[in-house]
């Protein structure tokens, strides 16, 4: 190749402030690929002209159908076009829950799509995925070098800015890996409830057995989809007393109804990190991703 760059940070336009951000932050250049939607939502990708040797390619994959097929299309033409290496950075990951079949010929859309990726990219780098029974993304993503980094730090430098007497909750058994984290960092109390969940939006909520009498609550957790776990726990917590209730997460999904859910359920403040563009954004993954992209640079 000619008149190529080095190393350059390729930004979607889902996640373009992010992207520029990262780019700043590694002192790189930024390259915008551009994507059209026809009225039927097929996508017409088109990549920039300027061409780096080892492109680094930008998106969350919230909502993540058009945003797969995006990524195939540019991966596809970079490819043409004589990118030698492409890395991906997916803040948040999806597909990522389904790791199991629980009736006859249902897909394990984990194994699939992660397969998928894993042809796609050279490296991935991904915050806090959302994972129950497989213990490493390269269980999911093989033969891709996948680098794993958490939030938590982060989500805990947050409530210790607060500088409020707090207790964080877990919602259920799979937070505790995080707010135990959060925790560690904030020097706050921390607590884990547990959960029976019979739907997307039926779940059943047990808090533990302490005082949240006139206290401020603040859950932790990975995701806030649907927002019913959080909004169920909500509810007993006013009920057992507490003062205030908020809610503290890593990806900021948001589902249909979401935020009215939550709402409803009384919680004041909701905090998130720009790991997916959302109001809740407080929280800047630009220094947490720059830190392993420019290692990933330096191989």
């Amino acid at each position: 190749m000619t008149n190529t760059l080095p190393v350059a940070i390729y930004s979607f336009p889902a996640y373009r402030a992010q992207g520029d951000k990262l780019a700043q932050a590694l002192q790189l250049p930024c390259l915008n690929i551009k994507v059209h939607h026809f009225p039927d939502k097929e996508s017409l990708v088109t990549l920039p002209e300027q061409v780096a040797e080892h492109a680094v390619f930008c998106l969350s994959l919230d909502f993540p159908n058009n945003k797969l097929v995006e990524l195939l299309l540019a991966v596809k033409t970079a490819r043409q076009q004589g990118v030698k290496r492409i890395s991906l950075i997916a803040p948040y990951l999806s597909y990522m829950r389904q790791d199991k079949s629980f009736h006859p010929v249902e897909a394990i859309s984990q194994q699939i799509i992660g397969h998928w990726l894993g042809e796609l990219f050279d490296d991935l780098i991904t915050v806090d995925p959302h994972l129950h029974r497989i213990h490493s993304l390269d269980e999911v993503i093989p033969d891709t070098n996948t680098i794993v980094t958490t939030a938590a730090p982060w989500l805990g430098r947050f409530v210790e800015s607060l500088n409020q007497d707090v207790i964080l909750l877990g919602p259920d058994e799979e937070s505790l890996q995080w707010v135990e984290q959060v925790a560690s960092v904030s020097g706050a109390r921390f607590a884990v409830a547990t959960k029976t969940r019979y739907s997307d939006t039926h779940v059943e909520i047990h808090l533990p057995d302490i005082d949240f009498k006139d206290q401020h609550i603040i859950q932790v957790d990975d995701v806030l989809s649907s927002g019913h776990t959080l909004a169920r726990a909500a509810e007993l917590l006013y009920k057992k007393g507490a003062a205030q209730v908020d809610v503290l997460v890593t990806h900021a999904l948001f589902g249909e109804h979401a935020l009215q859910t939550l709402k409803e359920s009384g919680i004041k403040n909701t905090y998130s990190t720009d790991s997916i563009p959302h109001p809740s954004n407080c929280i800047a993954l630009t220094e947490l991703l720059a830190e392993k992209v420019s290692m990933l640079i330096k191989g």
